[in-house]
């Protein structure tokens, strides 16, 4: 992941939190990643709020839209033409939740579905362009969790014109990555049979850490519950937990080359 905040097509650009407590989200991200976090007083974003290191944008946390909503990421995915995805979308056997509209004058967006009911949205930027990421206490990376990733493969080469290509994880199971040119995009992975079948498909976000061992125990400190402890794998280590809201999001630090 680059970490220059310019739009680029078809790769990342954004991630936010949609959350039950909002406040709540914001007091254990600032404490845990360290990001200062302001709420913008203009009514027509509804509480949303920027987070930023050093002045800049890595994240945004608003209140759920809906009532009942889990508290759950969202990643964006950078385009010149929003109406252009939502119609690459339906084509490919997604829904669109929310149709192209205006985010003030920030840009414009849309929500959809993957064909295996994973949310994923799409960011046609203007006055903002996207996040600065790939370092320590940023978005580092994605992964999907899918209920039959091999229907979801082939949507997304469709709308965002990925590439893919899959390695071993054992036990029969596989890992994707997902490619543009020649820079990896985001991972996806068969969803484990043994998770409840009540979850749905979903993408994560991984946030990048010096120490995966310390960010882990911070965050447990903090109130977040343990989904998967730290663990090494072929590119590096990482932990997997879910926040005090009940959002899932990752830590992960990437082995030297």
């Amino acid at each position: 992941m680059g970490d220059d905040a310019a739009m680029v097509v078809s790769k990342p650009v954004w991630i936010d939190l949609s959350s039950a407590d909002p406040a709540a989200s914001r007091a254990f991200y600032a404490g845990l990643f360290g990001w200062d976090i302001t709420v913008s007083p203009d009514p027509q974003y509804g509480g949303y709020a920027m987070a930023r290191i050093g002045g800049e944008d890595v994240a945004g946390i608003g209140p759920s839209m809906s009532p009942g909503a889990p508290t759950a990421w969202m990643i964006y995915i950078g385009t010149p033409d929003a109406e252009r995805v939502a119609t690459d979308v339906q084509a490919a056997g997604g829904a669109v939740v929310a149709p192209p509209f205006d985010v003030g004058d920030q840009g414009r967006m849309a929500v959809f579905q993957d064909p295996t009911g994973a949310f994923i949205s799409a960011w046609q930027p203007k006055a903002m362009p996207g996040f600065r990421a790939g370092r320590s206490s940023m978005f580092v990376w994605a992964e999907l969790n899918s209920r039959g990733i091999d229907r979801a493969v082939p949507f997304y080469e469709r709308v965002f014109g990925w590439s893919h290509a899959t390695q071993p994880m054992g036990k029969g199971m596989e890992y994707t990555e997902f490619h543009l040119g020649s820079d990896s995009i985001a991972g996806g992975v068969e969803m484990n049979p043994t998770v409840p079948a009540a979850v749905p498909s979903y993408w994560m976000v991984y946030f990048g850490a010096d120490d995966v061992d310390a960010a882990f125990e911070k965050a447990i400190a903090a109130g977040a519950h343990e989904m998967l402890p730290p663990r090494d794998f072929p590119g590096g280590r990482f932990a997997i937990l879910g926040d005090p809201q009940g959002a899932a999001f990752g830590v992960l630090k990437m082995a030297r080359r």
